[in-house]
């Protein structure tokens, strides 16, 4: 077979992959993207290192293909598709609104006899393919992926699935211009460019997803795209729970910390929750304080009935000119009366002076840090290059340390402890890996003194409070009440009229308003 068939082959399966070949399926499941109904199968295949994930719109044939190309090629005649300037959102609904019309009505005229829904589908298929990124955007819908990956247009795309890691799709792009196309719609999206000169972009969809791409000859074997997505279901304290990253015993002293403004932060390796831990313990802040999150990539989501205001940086653009660090944004948001202030990561020294000049004017801060134990996490704050004098360390009321066994790839909270007056550690709870939990290491010697000092509670009215954080924390889980804003509607109903709530929780109903 020749190049110039491969490229054909490629290009038809580009634009409507094969049903899958019988092999030895793992998987198999269907969603719907924008209305078009997809089915996948997870394959292993003979030959094959890693399984295969086929997608297929079977209620489009291949005749069906046909005509739909035919369309698209009358829709590019009547404008120029890849001239396009969709960086005003306003402007870019009104050309999607227009082109669906224009669609619509070729449809009509080529299919004058399909029902309404059919009509709707093809009219969203087409629209894809012609105003947005064609394949990738289908498997963008697929809540079960993590990662899209376009490698080089030579090989197929990869996804990363939640369940089955790495896979290899039967979806290509058609060529190396394709790739640069699509990386183009994105920059322009978001007012930057790629180009030979600046062949690297890192942007972020309307939706929160990141996207990274490349082009030749930077990446020697082809332009690249790589899209993050962003959790449309983030985690929540009682997932958490669920899976026993955590005990509902822990949660409830971190719950405490936090609602009476004890700085925190949360550390641990590469890959180990950090950010969705962080994600999760926010879910304990009140509804009547303002809350600054500062990302550099968009991952934490939080509830709605939260006050939150969320800020990300940006990089220089092609003359090194319009970056936004996170010290700037810290420093910034010292000026907007928050009361808690959330930070993606620390890595820098000016970051660290920004976050503890915060905590010492008076705001709580949660911040995630690149450690794999508490006692680590002291030596690197307190050590070149980060270098902060270690009589600031108190002002971090918890360290938090996430923990993923290697082996296993599970995740677990690794480590609770304490920062004493003379900057040293105090572990309170650490992780047991024989029996798989947190256990008791030390009794407390600051954070509950510092309780009992700011808040005036005893030991018995801590213990009490604690209880009954615990009993609302198990309650959830017992519910199955794991929905962010769910979960968020719960921890403010016990912030702004606990004796209600309480109620539901001594009778074991479901909470309703």
């Amino acid at each position: 077979m020749t190049d110039k068939n491969n490229s054909e082959e490629r290009k038809e399966k580009n634009n409507h992959p094969e049903p899958p070949e019988k092999g030895n399926v793992i998987d198999t499941y269907e969603y719907k993207a924008k209305n078009i109904p997809i089915k996948v199968t997870v394959v292993k295949r003979k030959g094959e290192f890693v399984p295969l994930y086929e997608i297929s719109i079977s209620s489009i044939s291949k005749t069906t293909e046909f005509m739909l190309e035919r369309i698209r090629q009358e829709l590019v005649k009547a404008v120029n598709l890849e001239m396009i300037d969709i960086t005003d959102l306003k402007k870019a609904k009104l050309i999607e609104s227009q082109f669906e019309e224009t669609i619509s009505d070729l449809i009509n005229k080529y299919f004058p006899d399909l029902d309404d829904e059919t009509k709707g589908f093809l009219t969203s298929y087409l629209l894809t393919k012609s105003l947005g990124l064609g394949m990738i955007e289908f498997l963008m819908n697929d809540h079960k992926l993590e990662e899209v990956v376009v490698n080089e247009a030579t090989e197929p795309m990869w996804v990363y699935h939640k369940e089955h890691g790495w896979l290899k799709t039967n979806v290509f792009v058609r060529d190396e211009e394709q790739t640069r196309h699509y990386a183009a719609i994105i920059g322009r999206k978001v007012g930057r460019q790629i180009s030979v000169l600046e062949p690297l972009l890192d942007a972020h969809l309307e939706e929160g997803d990141r996207v990274n791409a490349t082009l030749m000859p930077i990446s020697t074997g082809g332009n690249t795209l790589t899209f993050r997505k962003f959790a449309r279901d983030p985690w929540t304290i009682t997932k958490f729970i669920q899976t026993k990253t955590i005990s509902p015993e822990a949660a409830a002293v971190i719950w405490m910390a936090i609602q009476y403004e004890m700085s925190a932060i949360i550390a641990g390796g590469t890959a180990s929750g950090k950010t969705s831990a962080l994600n999760c313990f926010a879910d304990f802040f009140p509804p009547n304080q303002r809350i600054v999150s500062i990302e550099d990539t968009r991952e934490v989501r939080l509830p709605k009935y939260l006050h939150w205001v969320p800020m990300n940086t940006r990089l220089p653009n092609a003359e090194g000119k319009g970056e936004i660090s996170m010290e700037d944004l810290l420093v910034n948001s010292l000026r907007m009366r928050p009361d808690r202030i959330l930070v993606g990561e620390v890595r820098r020294k000016k970051e660290s002076e920004t976050l503890f000049e915060a905590i010492h004017t008076g705001h709580s801060v949660y911040a995630t840090f690149h450690a794999n134990n508490a006692d680590q996490t002291i030596d690197r704050l307190t050590n070149p290059p980060i270098d902060v004098p270690k009589i600031l360390l108190p002002a971090i009321s918890l360290i938090i340390v996430q923990f993923r066994n290697r082996r296993t790839g599970i995740r677990r909270t690794f480590q609770i402890a304490e920062i004493q007056e003379d900057s040293t550690i105090n572990v309170l709870m650490q992780y047991d890996q024989q029996k798989d939990k947190l256990v008791k290491k030390n009794p407390s010697k600051s954070l509950f003194q510092n309780l009992k000092l700011y808040t005036g509670m005893s030991d018995s009215q801590i213990k009490h409070d604690l209880d009954e954080k615990e009993r609302v924390l198990n309650y959830m889980v017992k519910h199955n009440i794991t929905d962010v804003d769910e979960v968020g509607r719960i921890i403010a109903e016990y912030y702004t009229n606990k004796h209600n709530l309480m109620k539901f929780v001594h009778a074991n109903k479901r909470f309703h308003e």
